[in-house]
């Protein structure tokens, strides 16, 4: 047979076979004499093997590993744990299909999605927040934070906004901040009103957020990126406000007190 007759009879293309010819998994057969190769019923046996195994779902260095002689795994192992993958992506595609559920039977899709389930529900429970840039900028970085956090860091921190914003009153003080910082756009960093807003940010935002432990790099890709994303004395709020927190979190651990205030040196 021809490379086009065997390919035609175990039902894949010639350009398929030669692609097997070149990672060794199909022994290539010998030329005749006018330069054709001439394939036996052997390769068409171990063609369609290669076929059969990779509709399974079996990746081609798998497959190598079946058909070779001295392979470390018998067919029955690379097959078992082809399974065993299977079921861990069927179980992956069911809880994607719940989560889409969840999201499509809601009366409204957020501006932000798609997100998760617990973020939509605080999205829509704060919606009057979104009348506000900074409410919409800062629903904006609690969708990436939960995309691109580990899952159980995204579900404390999630857990955290969520009882942060839990009653009337807690809603009311985030939307005066938010107002605060709205006034910030075109002012100049050096305004006392940055400070106000500053403190205000910091009383409305649960110290639980900030890393346990660890100081606040003000300098890191992350933090450089999301100042450069606000107006100047918007950044410069937001860069006091971390301060107040971190700063009231030390005293905290060292007397005891919860208050979460600092002097405005302190806050520089």
């Amino acid at each position: 047979m021809r490379i086009g007759e065997l390919a035609e009879a175990v039902g894949v293309t010639t350009r398929a076979v030669r692609h097997y010819h070149h990672l060794g998994l199909l022994p290539e057969p010998e030329r005749r004499a006018n330069g054709y190769r001439d394939y036996t019923l052997r390769h068409a046996v171990v063609l369609a093997r290669i076929r059969r195994l990779t509709e399974l779902g079996l990746g081609l260095a798998e497959v190598r590993d079946v058909l070779a002689d001295d392979a470390g795994k018998d067919l029955v192992e690379v097959l078992t744990e082809l399974d065993e993958d299977l079921a861990r992506q069927e179980s992956a595609i069911r809880e994607r299909r719940a989560r889409l559920r969840t999201l499509l039977d809601a009366e409204a899709l957020p501006a932000e999605g798609p997100v998760s389930p617990e973020l939509a529900a605080l999205f829509a429970r704060t919606a009057p927040l979104s009348d506000s840039p900074m409410a919409v900028k800062d629903r904006e970085v609690l969708a990436l934070i939960e995309t691109a956090a580990p899952p159980e860091e995204r579900e404390r921190l999630m857990a955290v906004v969520g009882a942060a914003l839990e009653s009337p009153e807690s809603v009311a003080r985030a939307n005066e901040a938010y107002a605060l910082l709205d006034e910030l756009v075109d002012v100049d960093p050096g305004d006392p009103r940055v400070e106000a807003a500053a403190r205000r940010l910091a009383e409305c935002t649960p110290r639980e957020l900030l890393p346990e432990g660890a100081a606040i790099d003000h300098d890191s890709s992350f933090l450089r990126a999301l100042y450069a994303d606000f107006a100047p004395a918007q950044a410069e709020a937001i860069r006091r406000a971390l301060r107040i927190l971190t700063d009231a979190r030390t005293d905290g651990a060292t007397d005891g007190t919860t208050d979460g205030t600092t002097d405005e040196e302190g806050a520089r």
